[in-house]
């Protein structure tokens, strides 16, 4: 996943590492590197140009805090912590203890209902008790989707393929559900995210009241990220990103600007097809699997606790 960008910062951060001095032609080298890398990966241009001027400055700056610490080891430490800012920080887990519901949100082709059930058959393998709700009611194939997914998992579906109200529909297996101490609400997409849609999530969330509200985002999605995540943000108050499609050959720079916009974490990464197919997801592991640096960890510890 996310190859090419990997061995592109990888080469950067080579170059930063393999320099006896850091002039400026060797930073302004390493910074095109970097530029063309995120760029090609479909990264914000804002995003990549405020990561340039970092290290510009970075580079320049007269002294480096700590001793025993190399400028080319702050400025990695410097492109690790961005990366890690770019991908809502640190690692961070939902909290399922006890009664929860999670309302995922999702345009059409995001995986939604896909990813609903893969959350579902991954708590049911820890110990919850999770139920599917489908409250989709504008996709034909919706509920019919989810009963599917539900049996092939053994998991509980609710779904009422007559109703149009997905608040009725709630409504209706509201006592059934609190039998059930994880209910995951499946809910509409649309193309783009339009009044309607904005208005159903909010009567959605007013009524439900869900503990978490997660946004699937293909890791495909390219620039239309930064749009996508700041309106559904503006619509409601997500608590979290799933990236879907993690296993194509998507670039995955969309993604990851729309962690950057949304400032909430990423929670779940679904790595394939299979219901089994899905990951909680750590930033700073990731960012050293992508960049193949074993030490990466071991670095940064020097850094934030210099001698």
């Amino acid at each position: 996943m996310l190859l090419g960008l990997g061995s592109a910062l990888k080469r950067a951060f080579d170059k930063i590492a393999g320099s006896i001095f850091l002039d400026k032609k060797t930073i302004n080298l390493v910074v095109k590197d970097l530029q063309r890398a995120l760029i090609e990966a479909d990264v914000n241009v804002a995003l990549v140009a405020e990561l340039s001027e970092k290290i510009r400055g970075a580079a320049s700056e007269e002294k480096i805090k700590g001793k025993g610490i190399e400028r080319k080891e702050h400025l990695i430490k410097l492109l690790h912590d961005d990366l890690l800012e770019m991908l809502g920080g640190e690692k961070k887990e939902l909290d399922v203890k006890g009664k929860k519901k999670i309302m995922l949100l999702g345009l059409y082709g995001s995986g939604k209902t896909t990813t609903l059930a893969k959350l579902a058959l991954y708590y049911s393998k820890r110990n919850k008790k999770p139920c599917l709700l489908g409250l989709d009611v504008h996709r034909p194939a919706a509920p019919e989707q989810l009963e599917q997914l539900g049996k092939k998992a053994n998991i509980p579906v609710f779904i009422d393929k007559q109703e149009k109200n997905p608040i009725k529909i709630y409504n209706n297996f509201k006592k059934e559900l609190n039998s059930f101490d994880l209910v995951l609400v499946d809910t509409a997409g649309r193309h783009s995210l339009d009044k309607s849609l904005i208005e159903e999530i909010k009567e959605l969330e007013r009524e439900i009241k869900p503990d978490y509200i997660l946004l699937a985002m293909p890791a495909d999605i390219g620039q239309a990220a930064k749009l996508q995540a700041s309106e559904f943000q503006k619509a409601c108050n997500i608590s979290g990103v799933i990236i879907t499609r993690m296993d194509s050959s998507a670039k995955g720079g969309g993604a990851l600007t729309a962690c950057n916009e949304t400032h909430a974490p990423v929670f779940f990464i679904g790595t394939g097809e299979k219901s089994s197919d899905i990951e909680t997801f750590n930033p700073s592991s990731f960012i050293s699997r992508i960049l193949g640096l074993g030490d990466l960890e071991s670095l940064v510890e020097k850094c934030k606790n210099p001698q």
